[in-house]
């Protein structure tokens, strides 16, 4: 658990957080210049003039009161900023290991989760923004952190680039095991891998909550106008070349069908993208349509997102996973007379999902 009562003055506001964040993931969200960066950076030790008191696991490392202010490397803290900030003379291999603590097992360990095995002996110039990402992932794994601060870590990337590395995130989150604070303006991501969502605004807390229940608050409309998508982890299956399509496996089992892949192995881990808009919601079994992957659903929640309806809808059972996030119009909420605890039926064309 981190505890966090800071005051931070900055150029334009003073930044004045109090919050209690379990492990897990924690996404951290909210306008451009309302001080993400600036948390990130004052519970690493990277930011100078921070007042209060900052806990992590029981352990200080800033209590103001008392004149203590752990140093940064002290922290057991792993930070990861958006340009990754890779040691340029040093090649891959040397970059994870720096600062691990001839840990050797934690550097190993860190390579195989985010699969470096081949660009060890490479150099960062001759990295992709999305290599490079994954090296400074790994340089921070390898260290133990008792706490991962991911700044941004896909901006800076492509749409391609950054579904490659969202695998890895979740990889990480599934096997390490280590809380995470992970600052982002993407909605899809927050929700893909986060519990827990931190909103701030010009410098203070606007709420807190599960990711799909701040949807509608002010500060993630804009965010979330710019369109949601659902970001499920999967693993090829087979291709069939003659229909044109490949199945994945999603989660507790069930499989869509994606356009032809046939550079994907089978068993081959990958990330599957649908735009929430792009789903179509059905009140009986959808007959007589090209979409291929039809589901059976029920609504767990609905929420006024601007001019749209977003829906939180569970396969089976309500808590089921994965949960879809659908958009839809408030016209259609009304004419299909959609409501929470309702059985409908989804129906995704196959062109309609990206596998990254």
């Amino acid at each position: 658990m981190i505890e966090i009562d800071l005051e931070l003055p900055l150029a334009s506001f003073a930044l004045r957080v109090a919050a209690r964040l379990d492990g897990g993931v924690t996404a951290v969200m909210g306008p451009s210049g309302s001080g993400k960066t600036s948390l990130l950076e004052a519970i690493a030790g990277l930011r100078r003039g921070a007042k209060g008191r900052i806990l992590l696991d029981g352990r200080v490392l800033v209590d103001s009161a008392r004149g203590m202010a752990l140093a940064p490397e002290a922290r057991r803290v792993g930070y990861v900023p958006q340009d990754a900030g890779l040691f340029p003379h040093l090649t891959a291999r040397a970059n994870v290991g720096f600062g691990a603590r001839a840990d050797a097992e934690a550097v190993a360990s860190a390579i195989a989760t985010l699969e470096l095995g081949p660009l060890l002996e490479r150099h960062p110039a001759s990295l992709s923004g999305g290599e490079k990402q994954r090296v400074a992932l790994a340089r921070a794994l390898a260290t133990r952190p008792r706490l991962l601060l991911l700044d941004e870590p896909l901006a800076a990337l492509d749409v391609g680039l950054r579904g490659r590395i969202l695998p890895y995130l979740l990889r990480v989150r599934d096997e390490w095991k280590t809380p995470v604070l992970y600052v982002t303006h993407n909605v899809g991501e927050a929700i893909a891998l986060a519990g827990h969502l931190l909103l701030l605004r010009d410098g203070r807390v606007e709420a807190t909550g599960a990711p799909f229940d701040l949807l509608a608050t002010p500060g993630m409309v804009t965010d979330a106008a710019l369109g949601v998508e659902n970001l499920f982890p999967g693993r090829v299956r087979t291709h069939d070349p003659e229909g044109g399509v490949t199945s994945v496996e999603l989660p507790a089992g069930q499989t869509i069908a994606v356009p032809l892949a046939a550079d994907c192995a089978p068993g081959t881990q990958v990330t599957v993208a649908v735009r929430a808009e792009d789903v179509i919601v059905s009140k009986s079994v959808p007959e007589g349509i090209s979409a291929r992957n039809i589901y059976a659903v029920r609504i767990a929640a609905l929420t006024r997102t601007g001019p749209d309806v977003t829906l939180r809808c569970a396969l089976g059972e309500l808590g089921a996973t994965p949960e879809w996030i659908v958009r839809v119009t408030p016209a259609a909420v009304t004419s299909l007379r959609l409501g929470v605890g309702q059985a409908v039926f989804l129906a995704v064309k196959s062109h309609s999902v990206r596998l990254v």
